[in-house]
Formats: structure tokens, C-alpha cells, sequence
């Protein structure tokens, strides 16, 4: 009982939270951002943090009951929980099932605009998968999908889109591309061979300086919103840190450990938050 316990909270890859970590520090941005013209409530802050929990497992097990048998030939996925056989493929639907319901309970505790925004939203959740299959660049797809979490959140607390908000989810989106194309480059043989698409194959030997333009350009984005927003010089020493990530994330990749290069970027997301709650919150 307890082993199969420990298998749906390996599917739903709970015992990593670093993609939680991911998905919830770009919803907080958008979340937090909302903060300069209103005052933000307890209530839609828990939403933001279950939600993305809530989201990401469902993309989890979406995204291996999609590619459970392509996860039995690659070494770093072999012994997920569906492609082991430790939960049967109805298991598998059926937790999801579960999953998206109590995510439909949440989302009806919202407003009408995040309603629609997120039900839209979902459904690339949902496709993004397959989108490995027949789109060469399926990290572009992620990148609107998960960063979409920025909207969601902002939606909950004004109904009036701001030009901060567009910079925002479009630095996002880059980053996530960043990110997780050097995820996608710790499997790029195995992806190759079964006929994976993803943006390490597609960009080849330029992956890496791609994803440095990308994560770049997400740095400023960031800083655009606070030029736009007129924010203290405090906001801006924190890129100090942020460029320090970025040396250090650089220095690691050329040590072609990409996973690690990849787990960087909860830190950059940490920082980036800190930056906007700091001044938006603290200060404003």
C-alpha cells in the first residue's frame, strides 16, 4: 500500500518539486505585479500556490501516460512509476481525473475572467505532450503554457491588462524555453533515436547560446517593468545577484551538467520574486 502511495506521488513527481518551484515563481510575478494597481488578498495568493501544485502534477501525469512508452528507452525515465508498471494506465487516468477535478474546484473559487483564461490555458496542458511529437519545437509551447501562470494570477486581482504584464509573460516565456532546453539536453541522444522533437535537437550545437539570448532577454523584460513602473534602485541591485546566477549557470553547462544548469534557475526565479515583492509589496 505505502509503495503504491509513493508511486502516485512519483507520477505526479511530488518528490521533485523543482518543475513546482518553476511553474509557481513565474505565477507569483504576474501575481505580485498585479499589486501596483490593487491591493492583493490572502485568498488569491493560496490559490496561486495550490494551483500550481494542483497544475503541474496534472501536467505530470498527462505528460507520462503520453509518453510512457517512449519513457521505457530513455535511461533517465525508465523507472517512472508508468513506465516500471507499478501503476496501470488506468490508475494513472483516474488520478488525473482526480487531480483535474480538485484543479476545477480551485479554479471555481475565482473570478470569471481567470475562469476562461485557465480553461483555455488548459488545454495546451494537455496537448503540450504530444506536441513533442510533431512540432520541432515543443519548449515554445511550454513556455505559453506554464508561463501562462503569470496571466492566471494577475487576472485574479485586475481585469485590466497592463503593457508590464505583456513584458512580463514574454521574458517568461523565453526563460522557460531557456530553462528547459538545457533539461531537453541531458536527453538529446535518447530523444533522437525514438524521434523526440525538442529545441536542444532542432538548435544542435547552437542550444546552449540560444538559451543564453533567451534567458538574456527574459533579464530584460524584467528590468523594462521596472524602468516602466518607475521602481527604487533597490529593485535593480538585485540583478546583481541574477547576473551572478547567470555566470555561474554558464559556468556550469560548459561542465556540460545540464541538470544542474536546469535546477539553477529556481534560484533566478526566487530572486526575480524577491525583486517584485520587495518593491511592489514592501515598498509600495
Amino acid at each position: 500500500m505505502i509503495n503504491k502511495i509513493y508511486s502516485f506521488v512519483e507520477i505526479a513527481r511530488l518528490d521533485k518539486p523543482i518543475g513546482i518551484y518553476l511553474l509557481l515563481w513565474p505565477s507569483l510575478l504576474g501575481y505580485v505585479l498585479a499589486g501596483i494597481n490593487s491591493e492583493l488578498e490572502l485568498k488569491n495568493f493560496l490559490i496561486v500556490v495550490f494551483g500550481s501544485i494542483l497544475v503541474r502534477s496534472c501536467g505530470c501525469v498527462i505528460n507520462d501516460i503520453s509518453d510512457y512508452k517512449i519513457d521505457k528507452l530513455v535511461k533517465r525515465t525508465l523507472n517512472r512509476p508508468l513506465a516500471l508498471g507499478s501503476i496501470s494506465l488506468i490508475e494513472a487516468w483516474l488520478f488525473f481525473l482526480a487531480l483535474s477535478v480538485m484543479s476545477l474546484l480551485l479554479l471555481f473559487e475565482t473570478n470569471s475572467l481567470t475562469i476562461k483564461i485557465s480553461i483555455f490555458f488548459a488545454f495546451l496542458i494537455i496537448l503540450y505532450p504530444l506536441t513533442k511529437r510533431f512540432f520541432v519545437a515543443p519548449q515554445f509551447i511550454l513556455g505559453i503554457t506554464f508561463g501562462s501562470g503569470s496571466i492566471i494570477a494577475y487576472s485574479l486581482e485586475s481585469n485590466i491588462f497592463s503593457m508590464s504584464l505583456a513584458i512580463l509573460y514574454s521574458g517568461i516565456i523565453a526563460w522557460i524555453i531557456s530553462f528547459d532546453t538545457y533539461y531537453a539536453m541531458e536527453d538529446k541522444n535518447d530523444d533522437e533515436q525514438i524521434g523526440v522533437n525538442s529545441t536542444a535537437i532542432l538548435w544542435g550545437n547552437n542550444s546552449i547560446i540560444y538559451s543564453k539570448i533567451l534567458h538574456i532577454f527574459f533579464y530584460m523584460c524584467l528590468l523594462t517593468v521596472g524602468l516602466i513602473n518607475s521602481f527604487s534602485y533597490l529593485f535593480f541591485l538585485f540583478f546583481f545577484i541574477l547576473i551572478y546566477l547567470f555566470f555561474h549557470q554558464s559556468k556550469i553547462i560548459k561542465e556540460e551538467k545540464y541538470i544542474e544548469a536546469f535546477k539553477i534557475n529556481n534560484w533566478v526565479g526566487i530572486v526575480a520574486l524577491a525583486s517584485f515583492t520587495f518593491e511592489i509589496i514592501y515598498l509600495g
